[in-house]
């Protein structure tokens, strides 16, 4: 089976035709690069950056478009058509990506979109897609750090709070009390390790503490009250929830932030919100 279908390789030129360049490969032998995705002069011998899948007729191709996931990575995918064999989703490249009616943790419909795994079957080698998700996560040792940086992929709402899919591998959660900003199913985004359970499963916080938010939030705020004139309605007396609805922080953080904004004489507080120091 070949490592490099459904994923992104380098790969050097072995000889030029009128219609594009071929590509040598490990395991899949010359691959085809079509001279439409040639966007500079190759020579014999260069190396391409490509992403390597099947055409229509199944054989293996390069392009330099780039899809929204790989083998073994996780999208939220539109579907843009549904077939006799199941539905189609539109994963970036020329030919769209199938999702087996077998796949389907739910009746995919056309137009709406779903969190998708992106696989390569074993058997026949095309790559498909599959919602579910399950039996892709969490078969291997959790083996991250306090405070690790991961990847993550929102998949779901909880009680308990949001569920996301950590670096591809994991299910992890992040607390609802811990949370002061909407999170949307399906989006990508950076968070860290809070802890990993004697039973394996993952808490998942947004940042590594309260000093690093207050970092990210100084240049936010600075930057709001250049562009409202100097001035915003907000200050260390205003409701919570007005706080978490501007800025996505807790209220004891935002106190923390316009504290140093003002020790540094970049802003003074008003009993009507906060201004720019001129």
């Amino acid at each position: 089976m070949s490592d490099e279908l459904g994923r992104y390789n380098f790969l050097k030129v072995a000889k030029l035709v009128d219609f594009g360049a071929y590509l040598e490969t490990k395991t899949l032998g010359e691959v085809l690069l079509p001279s439409k995705y040639i966007k500079h002069d190759l020579k014999v011998g260069d190396v391409q950056r490509v992403f390597v899948y099947l055409d229509s007729e199944d054989t293996p191709i390069a392009t330099t478009e780039q899809p929204k996931a790989q083998v073994g990575e996780f999208a939220y995918l539109k579907v843009v058509d549904v077939g006799p064999h199941g539905a189609f989703v539109d994963w970036g490249l020329q030919k769209d990506l199938l999702v087996p009616f077998s796949e389907q943790r739910d009746t995919m419909e056309e137009g709406r979109s779903y969190l998708v795994r992106v696989f390569k079957d074993d058997v026949t080698e095309r790559i498909a897609a599959s919602s579910r998700l399950d039996r892709f996560l969490d078969n291997w040792p959790a083996n991250y750090k306090t405070n690790e940086e991961v990847s993550l992929i929102i998949a779901n709402q909880t009680e308990l709070g949001y569920k996301a899919i950590v670096n591809h591998a994991h299910w992890g959660v992040i607390y609802r009390n811990e949370v002061f900003k909407r999170l949307h199913y399906g989006t990508r985004m950076k968070g860290f390790i809070k802890k990993v359970r004697e039973d394996g499963k993952i808490d998942l916080k947004l940042s590594t503490s309260g000093q690093a938010q207050v970092g990210e939030l100084e240049s936010e705020i600075l930057e709001r009250l250049n562009n409202a004139g100097g001035f915003l309605a907000v200050s260390d007396k205003s409701d919570p929830e007005t706080i978490k609805r501007m800025f996505g922080v807790s209220k004891r953080v935002f106190k923390q932030t316009i504290g140093a904004l003002y020790k540094q004489q970049k802003i003074v507080i008003e009993p009507a919100g906060i201004r720019l120091v001129e």
